[in-house]
C-alpha cells in the first residue's frame, strides 16, 4: 500500500507540472466578441475584387462616401477593369491598381496601399479570399453568404481569432428602415417576449438565373451552377440577419439545431436547380425561426420579417402590419407615425443623410457608413465574424437534414461556450 501511494503521489506530481504545460498548448484561441483595432486615421484604402453586378453597383455606392476611397480593383475580366476605372474618372477620383488573371485575388490582398478587402465574387470563393486577406494583415468584407460549408465557416472563425482582424458579412437587410425600428421596438419591451420570427429571400430572379453574364446573368452561370447540385437554402441571410439581432443570437442566446424541407426529387434537389427551401430552427432559449428561399417561381418580393412576442406582432410583407395587447392592428400607410415614433437613431442620421446625397438603396448606405465609421473610430463592426457564421453555415446543414429526409441537425456553437459573455445586441 505505502509502494502504490508513493508512485501514485509521483504520478500526482508530474501531473501537476505537465497540466500547466498542456493547458499552455491547448488554450483556447482568444474570441474576437467586440473585437476592436487601432483606428484608421486616413481616408479607410479598399481593394473590391469582382465588378460583377454587385461589385459594379459597390463601386459606385462608394463614390459619394466620405472616408472612403477604392484604391485597387480585382477582376478576371479586362473589360471589368477599364468600366471600374471609367468609373472613377467620372466621378473625379484617381485611378486604381488593377490586378487581374487567376491569381490577381491574391495579388490584391498584399497590396501594401489597402487597408480592407471588400470581396463580391461568387459564393464559392468568398471563404479562400477571406482568409488570404486576414492573413496578409487586411480587414475584410465579404458579399453574402460568408461561406457555404461548416468548415468553411470554421475557418473564418479561426483565421479571424488568429489574426484579430475583422470580418464583416455584409447583411444589407440588417439596415432595413423596417427593421431597425423594430429592433427598438423591441429592445423598449414593445412585443414583450419575443418566441418566434420568420425571415425569408422570395426574389424571382429568373432573368439573371437563366440569362447569360452577356444579357445581364451571373459570369459562368455560376448560381445556377451551384443550385444544380445542391438543395437546402444558399442564401439564408437576409431572412436570419435581422432575426439573429432582434434574438439576441450569440449575445445571450444562440441556434441550436434545425429542420429544413425543399421542394423537388426525394433528394432534396431539383432536376432544374429550382427547389422552394423552408428551414425551420430552434434556439438553445426555445425561440423558433422560419426561414423560406425561393428565386425561381413568380413571386412577389418578399423578407418576411415577421415578429411575434407576447406582447406585440410585426410583419413587413406582404403588408406591413404591427399589432399590440389592447389596441387595433395598424396596418399601411397608418404604420408610417409608429415607425416615426419609434425610428433608429441610424434612420434619424444616416438615413436622412443618405436621402440629401439622393441615395436610391438606404440599406446599403447605412451599412456602408456604419462599416467605414467603425474602422475609423476603432470601434467594434456591428456584425462580426462570429454572425457571418452562424448564419452562413445554414447553408449546409438546410441541405443536409433535407437530403436525410427533413432530420433535426445540430449548429455548432462558434463562440466556443462563449455566447453570453455579451449581453444583448447593441450598435457600439
Amino acid at each position: 500500500m505505502k509502494e502504490h501511494s508513493f508512485v501514485s503521489g509521483i504520478i500526482a506530481i508530474f501531473a501537476g507540472i505537465l497540466m500547466p504545460i498542456k493547458s499552455l498548448y491547448m488554450k483556447q484561441p482568444q474570441h474576437v466578441l467586440g473585437l476592436t483595432c487601432p483606428p484608421i486615421t486616413h481616408n479607410v484604402r479598399i481593394g473590391l475584387i469582382g465588378l460583377g453586378n454587385r461589385g459594379r453597383a459597390t463601386l459606385e455606392r462608394y463614390q459619394v462616401l466620405k472616408d472612403a476611397e477604392i484604391t485597387a480593383l480585382c477582376d478576371l475580366r479586362r473589360q471589368n477593369l477599364d468600366e471600374a476605372q471609367h468609373c472613377l474618372v467620372r466621378h473625379g477620383k484617381n485611378k486604381a491598381v488593377t490586378y487581374t488573371g487567376e491569381q490577381g485575388w491574391r495579388d490584391i490582398c498584399r497590396d501594401p496601399a489597402v487597408d480592407l478587402i471588400y470581396i463580391c465574387t461568387d459564393w464559392l470563393t468568398h471563404t479562400p479570399m477571406a482568409t488570404y486577406a486576414m492573413e496578409q494583415g487586411k480587414h475584410v468584407a465579404l458579399e453574402v453568404p460568408a461561406a457555404m460549408t461548416v468548415d468553411e465557416c470554421w475557418k473564418l472563425v479561426d483565421t479571424a481569432e488568429r489574426t484579430r482582424r475583422h470580418c464583416i458579412m455584409l447583411e444589407n437587410c440588417c439596415y432595413d428602415t423596417f427593421a431597425l425600428a423594430a429592433l427598438s421596438m423591441a429592445q423598449q419591451g414593445m412585443f414583450g417576449e419575443i418566441t418566434h420570427c420568420e425571415g425569408a429571400y422570395i426574389h424571382d430572379l429568373r432573368d439573371k438565373y437563366n440569362a447569360d453574364e452577356n444579357n445581364g446573368g451571373y459570369h459562368k452561370g455560376w448560381m445556377r451552377k451551384y443550385s444544380l447540385l445542391h438543395g437546402g437554402n444558399p442564401y439564408p441571410t437576409h431572412g436570419l440577419g435581422p432575426v439573429c439581432q432582434l434574438l439576441d443570437i450569440h449575445r445571450g442566446d444562440r441556434l441550436d439545431y434545425l429542420v429544413s424541407l425543399s421542394s423537388g426529387s426525394a433528394s432534396g434537389r431539383h432536376e432544374h436547380g429550382d427547389h422552394i427551401n423552408n428551414t425551420l430552427l430552434r434556439t438553445v432559449k426555445g425561440k423558433s425561426i422560419l426561414i423560406q428561399y425561393d428565386v425561381t417561381t413568380p413571386r412577389p418580393y418578399s423578407r418576411m420579417q415577421t415578429i411575434c412576442g407576447t406582447r406585440g406582432f410585426a410583419q413587413k410583407y406582404p403588408r406591413r402590419c404591427f399589432m399590440f395587447d389592447g389596441q387595433e392592428a395598424v396596418q399601411g400607410d397608418a404604420v408610417e407615425p409608429l415607425l416615426e415614433r419609434f425610428k433608429h437613431p441610424f434612420i434619424a442620421t444616416l438615413g436622412e443623410e443618405g436621402l440629401r446625397l439622393g441615395v436610391s438603396n438606404l440599406m446599403n448606405y447605412m451599412m456602408d457608413r456604419r462599416l467605414i465609421h467603425c474602422l475609423k473610430e476603432g470601434l467594434p463592426t456591428d456584425m462580426d465574424v462570429y454572425d457571418a457564421a452562424e448564419w452562413s453555415c445554414i447553408t449546409e446543414l438546410s441541405e443536409q437534414s433535407a437530403l436525410q429526409g427533413s432530420v433535426p441537425v445540430k449548429i455548432p456553437d462558434f463562440t466556443r461556450g462563449r455566447w453570453q459573455e455579451l449581453d444583448g445586441f447593441r450598435f457600439a
